[in-house]
């Protein structure tokens, strides 16, 4: 199905965004803290047409046979359901959260295609919500910047869709660069381009799709979020940005066990962070994989966020010769990464199917990524 398909016309514009990978800092964004984000080569593209009236109308590739419809002046969360609310609550946040001003403003017919997977924690969420802001944006003349942006994509996933994330993804679907990783302060926004330079030394990634869906509107992710909450109430700080490591022996007097743990993993992920921004700086992509592999068993351990799947494949890659592994994403299903020499993929990509095969799990999705170019006028 096509935009000509569903509408009857062409489109006058196409945008696209990347999904992403985030190498490194799990659940600290919404904590404040450090996240080590970068776009992919797996874009959404939304083809927009220009309507006469203020409509604005939605179909996708993934739903053929649907349209949604919904007026510019009837937007509110209350009127929007499943996938569309990743466009129409676009629509909405620019104006509730960036202040646009929609009242003289035509509406649009948008078409959505993807090939960003969807449940693999590769934010395939993000990607329409960031090809679409930045398309609006453009076509009505609002003037808002990129950073301006992940704010209203972070907004209208709060408050339209209802899954309580943090701005990470956002920011790296639309300040993602070519073969770097954006290095994000969640407090500030603040953000630098830090060289991955895997091409010259001879690396990829390699993105293990276990195939476990997730859902980030649903429990866990909520749990987690009051987790450190109420850690960071009980420490006197604004977020669990303000606890450092040396801070944890008084977190683990004043917490219970299970509090503690959550607010542990926080607080050592963003010294993971700040680690691997350096080593990568310091010393290239080959010295961070003690980092990722220690990552990976916080989340496991102290934040409870991994699955079997994920530890199956993060420990058959690493036994097969990778340099680091970790699950990716918000857990509980989705994807993990290895970061593997080029002339190994075929070797782990094989021992993990198997080994998938062996303990009766579905046949993973395994695939390289490489740090792309983030929203963009196609």
């Amino acid at each position: 199905m096509t935009f000509q398909q569903v509408y009857g016309y062409e489109p006058s514009v196409r945008y696209s965004a990347p999904g992403r990978v985030n190498l490194i800092g799990e659940h600290t964004d919404y904590n404040d803290g450090y996240v080590l984000p970068f776009a992919i080569d797996r874009r959404t593209v939304a083809s927009i047409g220009q309507r006469e009236d203020r409509l604005l109308r939605v179909a996708s590739a993934f739903e053929p046979d649907a349209v949604h419809e919904l007026s510019l002046d009837e937007l509110d969360p209350s009127r929007m359901s499943g996938w569309s609310a990743y466009v129409f609550g676009i629509a909405w946040a620019l104006r509730e959260q960036a202040g646009a001003d929609l009242s003289g403003k035509s509406g649009f017919d948008v078409f959505i295609e993807s090939d960003v997977p969807v449940g693999a924690g590769l934010s395939s969420s993000a990607a329409i919500e960031c090809g679409v802001a930045l398309a609006f944006t453009d076509l009505w003349d609002l003037g808002l910047s990129r950073k301006q942006l992940a704010r209203v994509g972070q907004y209208s996933e709060n408050h339209a869709v209802g899954a309580p994330t943090g701005i990470m993804d956002q920011s790296a679907s639309l300040l993602g660069e070519q073969d770097a990783v954006v290095f994000l302060d969640c407090r500030t926004l603040d953000t630098a381009v830090v060289d991955l330079a895997l091409e010259s030394n001879g690396l990829e990634v390699l993105v293990i799709d276990t195939r476990v869906e997730h859902a980030h509107a649903t429990g866990g992710y909520k749990a987690r979020r009051e987790s450190c909450e109420r850690g960071a109430a009980a420490m006197g700080v604004e977020a669990l940005r303000d606890v450092s490591v040396d801070d944890l022996p008084r977190a683990q007097e004043l917490l219970d066990d299970e509090t503690f743990r959550r607010v542990r993993h926080i607080v050592t992920e963003d010294q993971r962070v700040l680690d691997t921004v350096r080593t990568l700086r310091e010393q290239g992509p080959r010295a961070i994989g003690s980092l990722l592999v220690a990552s990976h068993e916080s989340m496991r351990d102290d934040f409870e966020i991994s699955v079997p799947e994920l530890d199956l494949a993060v420990e058959t890659a690493m036994a097969h010769g990778a340099v680091g592994a970790r699950m990716t994403g918000g857990g509980f299903g989705g994807a993990a990464i290895a970061l593997v020499d080029r002339e190994a993929r075929g070797s782990i990509t094989d021992a993990v199917t198997a080994a998938f095969a062996a303990a009766g799990y579905r046949e993973p999705n395994v695939f390289t990524v490489h740090a792309a170019q983030g929203a963009r006028r196609d």
